[in-house]
């Protein structure tokens, strides 16, 4: 048998810490920090601050975080402070405490449990044997039980029940069940009677060192795959995972990798919209529901081999393609054979005219009517859903060329350090984000029922003034920015721009916390009798200024329902710079502080 020693796991040689453009910032272990309880009841949406000091991390500064980024070697040093804890309690080995925790997946306080309230069932659970079964002799020949060959002791291993194999057969039986998945690390003796595990060191004294290796990758895995509070951050090709605290609110996950998700359906990352709302709209996206209502808007059977066919343009004189052939008219399905001059012609038919009168037709033309705004109605939502898509991978392209090329040259054309153009970052990082809300509200968008009038007209509105305070700000950052970083030295209304972008950052940010924690809410701020609470809103929004709306800043979404207007702004003025919304005595903006 081998020494306990041989448990010991490989060591991490490469940590894999590497600053990248959406890094945590400093080290890993600011991401090993441990987040108090206290804070899981704190609202965890938390648009970017003007304020801020880490312009340079993307993510992890913008949110109150209630999980922790582990790369792999925090998995690891993990998995050996949970089982050195487990070895000191119950005093027993490391490698005996390593297999309780895989059988409880990785629960210390399971394995407390249930090993305090019945030690004798657990082991016999989990094939911890406190004697062996056999008694392994020392000094002389004994047979293999798999291949009956004959050894001497030392080319012989046995677990802990004592049945003696041979090296040869061990390490065939090991490596067969390393290459059969994860199911090794619950590995028990080779005899069909005997029930005792298999420990890590029995791997590292039988496996080879391609199956070793295989063993310790499941055995990382395992960690985080069998642990109800951890998983893979689901980024293809990436390596880290997130410890989350259960019951802590909002459930967005920024990984280091720069992919943001949702821990709890680990799809992309989409508050305010919930995660069964999310499933429903990516399904109708891949569904084939949507191929069928086209055919049915778009299509007509054919008469004789019913394969269904689309016409464009031309006559109603219509010819199946082969094999088929058949002759029919478009209108009324008829065979042409029996039409003519005195049917109406080409481009037109009596008889279906006729048989519409007599409400032959209506069935099939209603269907195909309601197929048609169906779809036309699922096309409005998903267009602007794609488009702000794109907008916000553009968006994320264009920050990361603003902090690696344009910041530099800025604060030499504007004789500025770096550190006081951070509002540009700010900026940029808002209207990522908040593409990526707007996105999501068009899913919302679709599920909320025709029927209730006034939370439609009230998330009209919302949904509005946030999407015209973001082309606002999208426009000035994209747009007026290049007039600075074209110039040839510094400008002298280079601090107007500066607080003009920072007021504009600040009111989008309103905007969109309005607006996520009114669909968080069910919409609740409209009351029984139809009508949207003003009060909240007016002080806000910003007033429900609409400039900009017609703008076509990059991604623009413009919507064929206007939204109207509910907002009561007979005590508020609204900024002509950031369109904040003010009281009417004020002289000054609150927000950008520009004269009325």
């Amino acid at each position: 048998m081998e020494s306990e020693d041989d448990f010991d796991m490989h060591d991490a040689n490469n940590e894999s810490g590497e600053d990248d453009f959406y890094s945590g910032g400093d080290d890993d272990a600011g991401a090993m920090s441990a987040y108090d309880d206290s804070d899981a009841d704190v609202a965890d949406y938390v648009f970017i601050d003007n304020d801020s000091d880490n312009s340079d991390d993307l993510v992890s500064y913008r949110y109150q975080q209630n999980y922790t980024i582990l790369s792999e070697v925090d998995i690891r040093q993990r998995q050996e402070d949970d089982i050195m804890r487990i070895s000191t309690v119950l005093s027993i080995s490391k490698v005996e405490a390593g297999i309780l925790l895989r059988y409880y997946s990785w629960s210390v306080s399971k394995v407390h449990d249930e090993w305090f309230a019945d030690e004798e069932k657990v082991r016999r659970s989990v094939g911890l044997l406190e004697k062996p079964v056999v008694p392994f002799p020392d000094g002389r020949e004994m047979t293999c039980g798999i291949c009956f060959e004959t050894y001497p002791y030392v080319q012989l291993h046995a677990a802990a029940c004592g049945h003696p194999f041979c090296n040869s057969c061990w390490a065939g039986y090991i490596s067969t069940s390393i290459n059969d998945g994860p199911g090794c690390l619950m590995l028990r003796c080779p005899d069909p009677s005997c029930a005792a595990a298999v420990g890590q060191d029995m791997i590292n004294a039988l496996a080879s060192d391609e199956d070793r290796e295989k063993y310790f990758r499941y055995f990382i895995r395992s960690f985080v795959e069998d642990n109800r509070k951890t998983k893979w951050c689901p980024a293809p090709g990436c390596d880290y995972a997130v410890d989350f605290i259960l019951g802590s609110g909002s459930y967005d996950v920024n990984c280091r990798c720069s992919y943001s998700f949702c821990w709890n359906c680990i799809e992309e990352a989409h508050r305010p919209v919930d995660c069964g709302t999310v499933a429903k709209w990516i399904l109708k996206n891949s569904a084939e529901s949507e191929n069928m209502n086209w055919i049915l808007a778009n299509s007509k059977p054919c008469p004789k081999c019913k394969r269904p066919i689309e016409k464009n343009q031309g006559c109603m004189h219509i010819t199946c393609t082969p094999p088929c052939k058949f002759e029919f008219c478009w209108l009324c399905l008829g065979a042409w054979s029996e039409h003519g001059e005195r049917t109406g012609g080409f481009y037109a038919c009596n008889r279906y005219e006729t048989a519409k009168q007599e409400g032959v037709y209506d069935d099939a033309e209603k269907r195909r009517e309601m197929a048609k705004n169906s779809l036309e109605r699922y096309t409005h939502y998903y267009e602007r859903w794609a488009t702000n898509q794109s907008s916000r991978q553009k968006a994320l392209a264009d920050l990361q060329q603003m902090q690696s090329v344009h910041l530099e040259k800025l604060s030499d054309i504007q004789c500025q350090p770096e550190s006081q153009l951070k509002f540009i970052t700010e900026a940029w990082l808002q209207i990522v984000e908040c593409r990526r809300v707007l996105k999501w509200t068009y899913a919302y968008g679709y599920y909320l029922p025709e029927h209730e009038h006034a939370k439609r007209q009230f998330f009209e509105y919302l949904q509005g003034e946030a999407e015209s305070g973001l082309e606002r700000l999208h426009q000035c950052v994209e747009k007026e920015l290049q007039v600075y970083l074209n110039a040839e030295g510094p400008s002298k209304d280079f601090n107007e721009f500066r607080t003009k972008l920072a007021g504009l950052t600040s009111v989008t940010r309103n905007y969109f916390e309005n607006l996520v924690r009114a669909l968080e809410n069910g919409l609740s701020d409209v009351d029984s009798h139809g009508a949207c609470s003003r009060m909240r809103s007016s002080k806000s929004l910003g007033g429900g200024s609409s400039r900009g709306r017609s703008g076509k800043g990059k991604g623009s979404t413009s919507r064929s329902s206007g939204s109207s207007r509910n907002v009561d702004d007979s005590a508020h003025w609204s900024c002509e710079y950031c369109t904040f919304a003010n009281v009417k005595s004020a002289t000054l903006c609150q927000m950008c502080q520009q004269r009325r």
